[in-house]
């Protein structure tokens, strides 16, 4: 999955889309300071994620 505007966190209602295994790369952050992270669904329904590099991207607007 790729989201191509930014969120505060990473969204759980996102995660939750993922098969165990999956991957989404979302920009994270606000203002001046947001990093792309990508997010592995793990078997037990956790994930984990990891900054791969800082970039700039319009907010994601809420309830959009």
């Amino acid at each position: 999955m790729v989201v191509t505007a930014a969120a505060p966190r990473v969204l759980p209602a996102l995660v939750e889309q993922l098969k165990p295994g999956g991957r989404m790369v979302i920009p994270v952050g606000g203002g001046d300071i947001q990093y792309l992270k990508l997010v592995t669904k793990r078997a037990d329904g956790g994930y984990d994620e990891r900054n791969v590099l800082p970039v700039r991207f319009v907010p994601l607007v809420p309830g959009k």
